[in-house]
Order: C-alpha cells, then structure tokens, then sequence
C-alpha cells in the first residue's frame, strides 16, 4: 500500500524537474558541402534536437523557431538540463516549448555531427566558424523548412556564431541574443590559451599526426585549460580550499571529459575559431541584439572594454555584464539562465511584431 503514494510522488517529482516535452532527435544531410578551405565532404551530418512544433502564418512561412547554439567541444545536449531548460522550456517560461519551436543543433566536429573521431582523424576538413554558420543556416531552411526565426542565441562559441548570423543573414532573425562572448577577433589571452592547447597535441609524438590508437596524453592539457578557464578562481577556491581537494576535484573533471572526448576533435574545435572576426561588419546588423557577459569570465574579462565600445556600433544592440556573485559561474554563467532569463523576456517583448 505505502508504494503507490511513494511512486505519484516520484513521478510528481520528475515532471517538476522537467515541465517540458522531451526534444526529439534528428540528421540532416548537406550532400557535397563545400568548405571555406577548398576542402568538401559528399555527406555533411548535422544532428539536432527540437522541441515544440512549428507555428506557420498564412503563407506558410515559420513564426516561432528559435535556433540555440552550443560552446567550444559541447553540443545541442548540454541545454537539456534543470539550470537552462529548467528555467526556459516549461509552460510559462521564457522560451515555453508549447509556443516556440526549439531548435539546438550540435555544430560541425561536435557531438553527433560529422567529426574527425568517425573515420577520418586528421583528414577531415578543417572547418572554421563561417561553415558551422553555414551548416546551421542550411539546417533550418533545407532541413527544416524555417526560413525566418523568432530569436537566435548562443553560448560562448554559440555566442560568436550568433554576431555572425547577425551579419550574414541579417533579416533573418527578429532578436539575437550572443551569451559570454565579444565581437571581435579572438586574441590576447583568448587566443594565448588556445594556443596552448592546440600546440599541446600538434607536437605531441603520441598525436601521431593525428593517426594515434589511444589518446594522446596532450589532451589532458586541454581538458586541464577548459577547468581553469570555465570557471571563476572565487568559486574554485570556495569549491576546493585544500591542494589535495583541488588536486581531486580537477582528476575527476579530466577523468569525466575523457570518457567522451577525442583529441582530433578537441584540437579542430580548437582551430575553428580562427576566421573569427565580426568586428569589421557590426554595422550590418540590424535585428535587436542583446549581449551578455559575466564579470567573473576569465575568457572574456569586462576589464578589456571591449563589449561596450563595440556595442554602439550596432544599430539596436545592448550589452549586459552580470556582476560577480554566489551564483554566477565565470564563463559557465552563460548557460545558469536564472541569471538573465529576465533580460531575454524584455528582449523578446521588444522585438515582437
């Protein structure tokens, strides 16, 4: 008898933690894409999950897709949890899956898209930001028949991609709204970093050019970085006040990277940035654009004044650093939502037609 309330109490319970339908998984194939290297693939896989259902006018044209993007060596899956679905899916919320079509794909070399760690390590083509984009504008008009969103956003690489969806198809979109990153090319300490963890494989002998059976121990440099520069040093200190509990807290986050990590990809992802640079076009956009960045980002410190200068030059755009507080996570603070679910409210209010 005590079981029955036990499990409507669990099953209460799961619904709580996820009032939102759960997304549906999907392939798109670009056959003969071509890459900005001169490089090409017969079959290019974008893989994607959606959640909602699309809204059309009486010319059939989409009214309610929203397109998320993903970070550096992440995927579509890393929005399917309680601190950014959670507090942006459900039934009322700001992006409410029964109102708006959902879409978050995993980008070139990332998650279950066509990557290197496939088949052809180092032989894959090196795509850069400009053909993820492209990728991604394919998806939703070829794949998904969405010639028109409702809002565009991103975190961190997301975020970059979403100032260049700004410029390349600046009608395309009523709202963008970039997450921790800036909107110029990446250099300084940005780049410096990368730059270490991409030199880490490139000359590692057990990289092998990229042909290694096992995993290079470089890799550990680069998970080792992604630790250090993803969070803020007040929260690690808090988290891990002792060498040896840091020690403990940073081999568990390199041993939980590694079950699902490869270093072709990690190092092509790496490399990808490198044609980024929207600064020298701002002035294209013209959609309502919204940028937020957290004091605590190390990878993209307020200190710079970088976000603020560059911010006047886009016609209806705003900026928004969050300040250093309990809650906020350094560069992972894109993806807490509870942090600017309220500024992504004004932003879709404002931009509505």
């Amino acid at each position: 008898m005590k079981r029955i309330p036990l499990l409507l109490l669990l099953a209460a319970s799961v619904a709580f933690a996820a009032d939102y339908p759960a997304p549906t998984e999907g392939d798109f194939i670009l056959k003969d894409f071509q890459f900005r290297s001169g490089e090409s693939l017969p079959e290019l896989r974008i893989h994607y999950r959606t959640l909602g259902t699309p809204r059309r006018d009486a010319a059939g044209r989409v009214t309610n897709a929203v397109l998320i993007t993903h970070g550096t060596t992440g995927s579509g899956a890393q929005f399917i949890r309680p601190e950014f679905a959670g507090e942006l899916f459900g039934v009322g919320q700001p992006l409410d899956a029964t109102k708006y079509f959902l879409v978050l794909p995993d980008g070139i070399g990332h998650g279950k898209s066509s990557k290197p760690s496939d088949g052809l390590h180092a032989k894959f083509p090196h795509y850069r930001y400009l053909d993820m984009v492209e990728a991604q504008y394919r998806l939703l008009t070829d794949g998904l028949g969405v010639d028109h969103a409702r809002l565009i956003m991103g975190t961190s690489m997301g975020g970059m991609h979403t100032w260049l969806w700004g410029e390349l198809h600046p009608d395309f979109m009523d709202a963008l709204m970039p997450l921790a990153s800036l909107p110029t090319q990446i250099a300084g300490r940005n780049r410096a970093w990368r730059r270490l963890a991409i030199d880490a494989i490139r000359h590692d002998p057990e990289w092998q050019g990229g042909d290694y059976k096992t995993q290079p121990q470089s890799l550990r440099t680069d998970v080792e970085m992604l630790y250090l520069m993803s969070s803020n040093p007040v929260l690690r200190q808090a988290e891990t006040p002792t060498l040896a509990q840091t020690d403990a807290a940073l081999d568990a986050f390199v041993a939980s990277y590694f079950k699902t990590i490869d270093a072709n990809d990690c190092l092509y992802a790496l490399e990808a940035s490198a044609d980024y640079d929207p600064n020298p076009a701002l002035e294209k956009i013209t959609a309502p654009l919204l940028a937020i960045n957290s004091a605590d980002d190390l990878i993209n410190p307020p200190e710079l004044g970088i976000l603020e200068r560059e911010i006047r030059r886009v016609a209806h755009g705003r900026a928004i650093v969050i300040p250093l507080s309990d809650k906020t996570r350094g560069h992972g603070s894109h993806t807490i939502a509870a942090l600017w679910k309220d500024e992504l409210v004004k932003l879709l209010a404002a931009s509505g037609k």
